[in-house]
């Protein structure tokens, strides 16, 4: 998409809103294991940088959203999307503290490394 966005338009890309929603808690111990998420980044973050070998000019990325979000379509908190658990339910439950999942980590060191160490 990035090629051909370069090859139709032939202008800087800001990718932003990329991401995935999981249905997703913690564990027993509290913990959220999302390598899923983690691995969804990874690969889209290659292919970014096989766009700017290929010589786009891509000049950032941002996730979607960086902590789990209110749905604005369904009112929902059961899809996740952030790299942060929000602790809420669908019915407006919970204490709204918040923990960072796995991905967390592997998104700070990606920032770290600008993208290099994958």
């Amino acid at each position: 998409m990035c090629n051909w966005l370069t090859d139709v338009y032939g202008k800087p890309l800001f990718v932003v809103e990329n991401g995935i929603g999981l249905d997703e808690g913690p564990d027993g111990e509290g913990r959220i294991s999302d390598s899923f998420r983690a691995r969804y980044l990874r690969m889209h973050v290659e292919q970014l940088r096989e766009a700017v070998r290929d010589g786009c000019d891509v000049m950032g990325y941002l996730w979607w959203g960086p902590i789990d979000i209110v749905s604005a379509g369904t009112g929902e908190m059961r899809k996740r999307y952030g790299f942060v658990y929000v602790d809420k339910d669908n019915d407006g439950a919970g204490t709204l503290a918040r923990s960072k999942k796995d991905s967390f980590a592997y998104y700070r060191h990606i920032i770290d490394t600008n993208g290099e160490e994958l």
